[in-house]
């Protein structure tokens, strides 16, 4: 049984229920603040103290050089904002200003951090008492029993993301796109080497797991460069904590800024883009923007951003660039207000590598269907498209969220690795080619069903008459049971005194 490729462990779960019970009237959306900046703050101390009693048993007096750590990337902690402080103080009535002033002193010591750490750890609102015992829960936690203290924090941060973006709901979009959905886009891109981008990073998922791709095929983390975007300023404070937390550099400009009208990063011509951007928005400025030089297949409707976000990274992409992107269902068919004659075009450049319809009750924020565009400047196959139909494919993880697992992924990526060697065999229903010609025969219309088919099922050779009396007699006997546990439930009901 293949595991479900969330960030759960068993050990981030508890601290989960843990830290949840502690969180009382507060609402997700500001208690995730609250719980994020103190795994931080509990991160750098950790790697701060390591590397102290390196120093100490070194014995050359250099424990407090702030040059020290900063040449290792750990960042320097002064000493009023070390864990140990804060843990001392955990219950007293001065918690709150003892965090405030720790995160504010953090700030002051390392230049990458400023204005980015939460500082309103003292506001009255926040019960002190819960504040302390939330403290302890991080202080009290044994680290060593379950790997290596940066990696575990590491995977609490991503852990805390994903159960507050399920507690969040609608709300949580802006800042959180599922694990197996980002591994999906990475599995297929491959970001080995080169510029890896993202104009709307959210927490900065992406580029979380490109750098977990690239060390887990032995690669060389300083072989990719990093550049994301983010409008949402509480959100891209998020994202360079998520970022600083695992140690990735990125270039995520000096703060937030709307992609469309405020690109951070106008001549970046990126090697890998990937992307979830908002879907299906509307009011994204297209009357101020008509003359835009990234609409080179057509000016996007005003009433609709999805093919704003596909030109303008397109735009940004090499000259052998790939991108992988999520889209709603709805752009791979429309065709109002021009998006049938832009997705044309993008189609007729020979841009479209791979479609992947994707499984319903991914996102905690919506329950719009998606697909998965993935755009290659050199496809390994010209003229060609490969289409997947994944939407059976996920396990149920709760009542409204389903996930895909590592080896569905991997059955995704190993499909279109096939497809770009030319050993691709097709599969009825899940997999198949098609040319710019087969596309153009179905007006364009990116819908895997239409180029997969129907999935080829086992021949019945059951004869129709022996068929129909088995299942009439079946059904018979259901009808029986059901009449039996009605009269059970009529009976057990009267006894109590309930007649109906």
């Amino acid at each position: 049984m293949s595991r479900i490729n969330g960030a759960d462990v068993g050990f981030e779960h508890e601290l989960w229920k843990a830290a949840d019970v502690l969180r009382g009237n507060m609402d997700a959306s500001e208690y995730k603040h609250v719980v994020l900046g103190l795994i931080f703050l509990k991160y750098i101390s950790d790697a701060f103290e390591q590397r102290y009693q390196e120093l100490v048993a070194e014995g050359k007096g250099y424990e407090e050089d702030r040059d020290e750590y900063t040449y290792l990337n750990i960042f320097f902690v002064p000493e009023e904002a070390r864990w140990s402080r804060i843990a001392e103080n955990a219950h007293t009535p001065e918690i709150g200003v003892i965090i405030d002033k720790a995160m504010q002193a953090i700030e002051r010591e390392n230049p990458r951090l400023r204005g980015i750490l939460p500082k309103n750890y003292a506001r009255p609102e926040l019960d002190k008492r819960r504040l302390g015992d939330i403290v302890d829960i991080f202080t009290n936690v044994s680290m060593k029993e379950h790997g290596d203290t940066k990696d575990i924090l590491g995977r609490t941060y991503e852990y805390m993301l994903s159960k507050f973006a399920e507690q969040e709901g609608r709300n949580a979009g802006e800042f959180y796109t599922p694990v197996c959905v980002v591994k999906t886009l990475v599995e297929i891109l491959e970001p080995y080497k080169g510029r890896v981008y993202d104009p709307c990073c959210g927490s900065g998922g992406m580029f979380v797991q490109s750098s977990r791709f690239v060390q887990s095929h032995q690669g060389n983390l300083q072989d990719i460069s990093i550049y994301g975007q983010e409008a949402n300023p509480t959100t891209w404070k998020m994202c360079q904590m998520n970022l600083a937390i695992r140690g990735v550099e990125a270039n995520l400009g000096t703060g937030p800024a709307d992609t469309f009208f405020e690109d951070l990063h106008p001549t970046l011509k990126a090697d890998y883009i990937l992307a979830n951007p908002p879907f299906n928005m509307s009011g994204w400025g297209a009357d101020r923007l008509q003359e835009d030089q990234r609409w080179v297949y057509g000016i996007p409707p005003a009433g609709n951003a999805n093919f704003a976000w596909l030109q303008h990274m397109i735009y940004h992409l090499s000259a052998r660039g790939k991108l992988g992107m999520v889209l709603a269902n709805g752009s791979l068919s429309s065709q109002t207000a021009g998006e049938g004659e832009i997705r044309r075009r993008i189609i007729e450049a020979d841009l479209v590598d791979c479609i992947v319809a994707m499984p319903p009750q991914l996102f905690y924020s919506t329950q719009i269907p998606v697909s998965l565009w993935f755009i290659n400047k050199r496809k390994k196959q010209p003229g060609k498209t490969l289409f997947i139909d994944a939407r059976k494919m996920g396990k149920m993880v709760t009542r409204s969220l389903r996930e895909l697992t590592d080896d569905e992924i991997k059955e995704l990526a190993d499909t279109h690795k096939a497809f770009e060697a030319g050993t691709l065999e097709e599969v009825k229903g899940f997999c198949a080619v098609a040319t710019i010609e087969d596309i153009a025969e179905h007006d364009y219309i990116l819908t895997p069903g239409r180029y997969v088919g129907i999935e080829e099922t086992e021949e019945d050779d059951e004869p129709f008459e022996e068929k129909m009396a088995r299942l009439t007699a079946e059904l018979d006997d259901l009808f029986a049971e059901s009449s039996r546990l009605e009269r059970e439930i009529r009976h057990r009901l009267g006894a109590i005194g309930y007649e109906f």
